[in-house]
């Protein structure tokens, strides 16, 4: 029995084509905006029935390039998986990020789970050159955890 080598492979593409210029893009300057930002992409109808995770795409000038839904879950957690994070935030040629979830509950303070996430997603970004600004946690009355003004990411 012979090994063959294949002779065809699949060629891999990637495009990203914005449709608002730079100058025209929202800034974040402040965890407020970034949570302005969030809650326009957010269905206040769901937003205390399931737990879902979104990121904004940053330029060198913190301008929001775009936003990325990243998971859909239950009441109790969603799955952030960290390669999509970072496929997405490189397809799009993104310069930083900042991540949002929610919690159903309207607990604002962060579970293990949360740091543990926000931890391991900072250590990524270094690596990569593309860091994470910010993990917000956002309450269906309106409130937010902001990770870096609690000073739990230093960048």
């Amino acid at each position: 029995m012979s090994l063959q080598m294949p002779t065809k492979i699949a060629e891999v593409r990637v495009t990203y084509k914005s449709k608002v210029y730079a100058a025209d893009r929202p800034q974040v300057k402040a965890s407020e905006d970034a949570h302005r930002y969030f809650r326009q992409i957010w269905d206040e109808d769901t937003i205390e029935f399931f737990e879902e995770a979104y990121l904004l795409l940053l330029d060198r000038s913190n301008r929001v390039m775009g936003w990325y839904k990243v998971s859909q879950g239950g009441m109790a957690g969603t799955v952030v998986d960290a390669k999509v994070i970072f496929a997405a935030a490189l397809k799009a040629r993104a310069n930083s990020i900042i991540l949002a979830h929610n919690h159903p509950s309207g607990q604002l303070y962060p579970s293990k789970q949360d740091c543990a996430l926000t931890e391991k997603l900072h250590a990524a970004g270094k690596a990569l050159d593309l860091p994470l600004l910010d993990h917000l946690i956002l309450a269906p009355e309106g409130g937010f955890y902001s990770f870096a003004d609690e000073g739990r990411i230093e960048n």
